[in-house]
């Protein structure tokens, strides 16, 4: 684009060419003239529009407080429901994690009102000389996420932690502890003895339990029937199969009660206290066997004292 200056004070014309960049400048030069003139306006109305007692102007700083108020009222607005959506959920975390505690001080023979679950824990302390400082929004918001998720991670781990008692203490239910005579007392123990019938030095595989003829023989652990039969040196023999290579035994019965394939449940009836097969007298052998080899009953069966 040229330019042609045309004057009475000049000799002769002068012609001024303006290129693109030039058009662009100037036009960048008008937008920030504008922009800062508008600022200044926006300025000298807000600093002295009080003083000047003008009901547009008011009206308009009016206009621009409200919406501002709005937007700040939104903005709290979504924060506070957000809040509320993770309180929420930190309150379900915690019923869960109270309802695990219970469950878990039972499982380890714990009471659970040794616990209190249902009380705040109590706190205190003195006045901390450190200087203290108020939470913002942001800083609440992130407290909350960080304490939200590690519940959950205490969570799993507690449910896991609760799985693994409940198979433990399914375990120790099916090992044979309970005495399978009552008010019986044992005559013989586990180990070497002098054998009653030939008299000599030999090895007692389980232990005798002296008890009158009839008295009821019950099952030291819950399992499966694995044996019910007459046996020419154990007399009636049963033996029960409590998993993990566990079978109990119990000899010389005057009667059997259960079939091969029955389910006992710990405690139960097996059988009744005789002298059959090879024996002195009305007593209940009983034995622990781990994948066929005898085990001392005394490690598993809660005797008295």
């Amino acid at each position: 684009m040229n330019i042609i200056l045309v004057s009475g004070k000049l000799s002769k014309a002068r012609s001024i060419t303006l290129t693109l960049p030039h058009l662009i400048s100037g036009a960048v030069a008008a937008a920030l003239s504008v922009l800062i003139l508008a600022f200044c306006i926006q300025w000298v109305i807000l600093r002295y529009a009080p003083s000047l007692n003008s009901p547009l102007l008011n009206s308009l700083i009016l206009s621009v407080q409200h919406e501002q108020n709005e937007k700040v009222q939104s903005y709290l607005r979504e924060n506070l429901n957000a809040m509320a959506a993770k309180l929420g959920q930190m309150q379900a975390q915690l019923l869960r994690l109270d309802t695990l505690g219970e469950r878990l001080a039972k499982t380890a023979g714990f009471k659970p009102q040794e616990f209190m679950f249902d009380q705040t824990p109590g706190r205190g302390g003195a006045v901390s000389n450190l200087p203290t400082y108020d939470l913002s929004l942001g800083d609440l918001t992130q407290q909350i996420n960080v304490f939200t998720k590690q519940m959950e991670d205490r969570t799993e781990k507690l449910g896991i932690l609760d799985s693994l008692m409940i198979v433990d203490s399914a375990k120790k239910k099916l090992l044979p502890s309970v005495l399978p005579i009552e008010g019986g007392w044992y005559s013989s123990n586990y180990g070497w003895r002098i054998d009653p019938i030939s008299g000599v030095r030999a090895f007692h595989e389980g232990m005798d339990f002296m008890a009158e003829m009839g008295t009821p023989a019950h099952a030291a652990a819950g399992g499966m029937v694995i044996y019910s039969d007459f046996h020419a040196q154990y007399g009636n023999m049963i033996e029960i199969d409590h998993g993990n290579g566990l079978v109990s035994r119990y000899a010389h019965l005057s009667k059997r009660l259960v079939k091969n394939g029955d389910v006992v449940l710990s405690g139960g009836t097996v059988g009744a206290v005789g002298t059959t097969g090879r024996s002195t007298g009305p007593h209940l052998h009983f034995e622990v066997r781990q994948n066929g080899a005898p085990l001392n009953p005394v490690r598993f069966l809660r005797l008295p004292g």
